[in-house]
């Protein structure tokens, strides 16, 4: 801080104190907003490839060969091996003519008809 002398300004002095005081404001701000940024990414732990830093989603079981079937109400599709045992395509015409609940196992015979 310059000491005030005859020629210089009242408000040349207290920009001289503001400045100081400002400057020091800042890299305390700075020095406390670097702190939490890197808290944070040390909390994060490291990215893998993904999807900006979503979760892990859940895996999938693998696929199965479906061996047993039965058509109720909670079926969604026919598999195929019904669908070329029985010669019908939706779950509606297999239900009409084996009635719910009739169940289909690969390579067994099918179940009589209602």
């Amino acid at each position: 801080m310059a000491k005030p002398s005859i020629g210089v300004s009242i408000e040349a002095i207290i920009e001289d104190a503001v400045a100081g005081v400002v400057e020091r404001a800042v890299e305390s701000i700075r020095a406390v907003i670097e702190a939490q940024v890197a808290a944070e990414l040390k909390a994060a732990g490291p990215r893998g490839r993904g999807r900006g830093g979503r979760r892990a989603a859940a895996r999938r079981r693998p696929r199965r060969e479906i061996m047993r079937w039965v058509a109720d109400n909670r079926a969604r599709r026919v598999p195929n091996f019904v669908i070329e045992a029985t010669g019908l395509d939706t779950k509606k015409k297999i239900v009409a003519k084996y009635g719910p609940d009739a169940a289909f196992e690969r390579g067994k015979p099918l179940p009589r008809p209602k």
